[in-house]
């Protein structure tokens, strides 16, 4: 198997179910053990994602905040994957703030390919991609230049064990980042790195 961020040989295995990459740092889940979209959707639609919430508005309060603070009313947004829940944007468009969705499963409309968009965010959404270097590249091109990819999703920093590690534990979590994963993401693809944490990643798009 290779990598499907950077193509690399996986040779190295985490645990039972991921392979870890010598290249980019990933841990990235044997192909055996995908889910077929039929299962995946009934996991999604398992989780009770109320937008009214203040626990669910509390989670996801970094990536409302970041956008609130760097981004303006007049520019246009992406919520990519946004689920059956889409938190994010009700508390953006509270604001006035311009929002587009999508989901392959809740909000699967393709019409938002045909815009280009001052800021992306994807909140635990980067995680299921199961080609992150082509969806990776099909989200920057819809991104304008100099607009900010908003990536919530938790890096793996070497503990706890990985095998024991919540994370991992959600079967539909087939790509698993690192900080290496994240400046190899910004290298490959002229992105400039303004915010590097260990839940939530802010790129700048050069060109």
């Amino acid at each position: 198997m290779h990598c499907t961020l950077c193509d690399s040989q996986l040779n190295q295995k985490a645990d039972a179910y991921y392979f870890i990459c010598p290249t980019c740092g990933a841990y990235v889940m044997d192909k055996a053990h995908y889910f077929t979209a039929e299962q995946e959707k009934a996991h999604y639609e398992s989780h009770n994602n109320d937008v009214n919430d203040l626990g669910y508005q509390t989670f996801t309060a970094p990536i409302t905040n970041a956008i609130l603070e760097a981004q303006t009313p007049e520019q246009l947004g992406l919520d990519f994957g946004c689920g059956n829940g889409p938190v994010i944007t009700k508390m953006l468009q509270e604001q006035q703030y311009q929002v587009h969705l999508f989901d392959p499963y809740f909000y699967p409309d393709p019409a938002y390919k045909n815009h280009r968009y001052d800021y992306i965010f994807s909140c635990e959404v980067f995680e299921h991609f199961y080609n992150p270097k082509q969806e990776i590249a099909q989200l920057l091109a819809l991104l304008q230049p100099e607009g900010r990819l908003y990536i919530m999703t938790h890096l793996y920093q070497g503990h706890p064990d990985f095998d024991t590690w919540y994370y991992r534990k959600d079967a539909t979590h087939v790509f698993i980042y690192t900080e290496q994963t994240m400046r190899y993401i910004a290298e490959k693809f002229n992105l400039v790195i303004e915010s590097l944490g260990e839940r939530m990643t802010v790129f700048r798009k050069l060109s």
